[in-house]
């Protein structure tokens, strides 16, 4: 009998699920969800806030909003505003010496995913009282950091909901990953409303950067069904319904599917990873100070091309999922990248990274970067130097 059972035990061990694990933090969503930030806080225990943001999200008066919430419980509140669009190490410092100082117990983030890095680098250094370089790779937080809630106003960048933080290294012009189950915010406020604020542009390129995670989560080598399940849909919705909020940003209809979609494709990301594309975006967000949405959305295509053959299969289902049919062998692939270059279009995304200042001569170094970002480890393709090299002259 003891045999039988092992036998029967060994081949219920050989199925086809893999072993997965998913990080996610406590979400709220919904329009006005913002307005519950006090409540929360107080729950956290926070009695000395620092609230991290940055001048555009001052001047649209979302930060005043939050900060007059939180000080209407009684609770004071710190304002952080010097983080810039890719934010530095440096920024991250001059944080935590203003979150010690003012003897702060907790860190509220609003913004797009530039304030919401920077404020998770912030509680790293905070807790771990070191420089920010030391805390690059994957868990190298040994502490974890103060409670964090963050509060997107962008539809794309995924920060609140993902265990990565993306730093620049000003002085090696070049961005670090910061990936730790401890970057992962306590709560996630996802309020829609904040994202009428962005202008068509940032509406793009933020979109643009949450379809990204959604195709490179969905066929990153690390992926599961349970990010893949998030993926698919994050796709879809941001395909249908990022044209509709560029073409009318008033329509919280549509800023609602979008932010749905980027809240789908940051909890695939965050425990999928990405991939290729975001491993050159991330080398040219650090030596050129380059927008990073725009980056993804440059590469994208290019990058599709170079993985097909090692992710036909979730390319098709992908295509499907966006394109609405089945297609051929023979113009999958054409017909998925058409599709990518016509929402390109759509959005204003004139192909090209000459456009955006590179040159030829930027290639070498900005292709050795990308081949150690740690975003390169669960491409589907393994890419060389070389490959890289090649991907970036082909996109000038």
């Amino acid at each position: 009998m003891s045999g039988e059972k092992s036998d029967k035990t060994s081949n219920q061990s050989q199925g086809s699920l893999p072993t997965r694990k998913f990080s996610a933090p406590e979400i709220i969503l919904g329009d006005g969800s913002r307005n519950l930030i006090g409540q929360y806080v107080n729950s956290l225990s926070g009695r000395n806030v620092l609230l991290v943001t940055d001048p555009g999200i001052i001047k649209a008066g979302w930060a005043g909003e939050i900060e007059d919430s939180i000080s209407s419980e009684g609770i004071d509140v710190v304002v952080y505003d010097k983080v810039s669009s890719n934010p530095r190490s440096l920024e991250v410092m001059q944080g935590a010496e203003l979150y010690e100082a003012a003897g702060c117990d907790l860190i509220v983030t609003i913004g797009g995913g530039s304030p919401m890095d920077c404020g998770k680098a912030i509680g790293a250094v905070a807790s771990n009282q070191c420089n920010v370089l030391e805390l690059e790779g994957v868990d190298e937080v040994a502490l974890p950091a103060p409670p964090l809630i963050c509060i997107p106003t962008t539809a794309g960048s995924s920060a609140d909901v993902s265990q990565f933080a993306i730093i620049t290294d000003e002085e090696k012009k070049r961005k670090f990953a910061i990936i730790s189950k401890t970057m992962i915010a306590d709560l996630a406020l996802i309020d829609p409303e904040t994202t009428v604020s962005m202008n068509p542009e940032l509406t793009a390129d933020t979109g643009l950067d949450a379809l990204c995670h959604a195709f490179e989560s969905y066929v990153s080598n690390a992926s599961s069904v349970i990010t893949d399940m998030y993926a698919l849909e994050a796709a879809k919705l941001i395909v249908e319904y990022l044209p509709k909020a560029y073409d009318e940003p008033d329509n919280l209809v549509f800023r609602d599917k979008v932010m749905l979609g980027s809240m789908y494709a940051g909890l695939a990301f965050s425990n999928a990873s990405l991939g290729l594309v975001h491993a050159m975006a991330h080398s040219l967000g650090g030596y050129l100070d380059s927008p990073h949405g725009e980056c993804n959305a440059q590469l994208l295509c290019p990058v599709v091309r170079f993985n097909y053959p090692f992710a036909s299969e979730k390319y098709k289902i992908l295509e499907k999922a966006i394109v609405g049919e089945n297609s051929s062998r023979s113009d999958g692939l054409d017909k998925l990248v058409r599709a990518l270059e016509d929402l390109n279009e759509h959005l204003g995304i004139k192909p090209g990274l000459s456009r955006m200042g590179v040159k030829d001569d930027d290639i070498e170094h900005l292709s050795k970067n990308a081949f150690l970002d740690p975003c390169l480890a669960t491409n589907p393709n393994p890419a060389t130097v070389e490959d890289i090299e090649r991907l970036y002259h082909d996109s000038l």
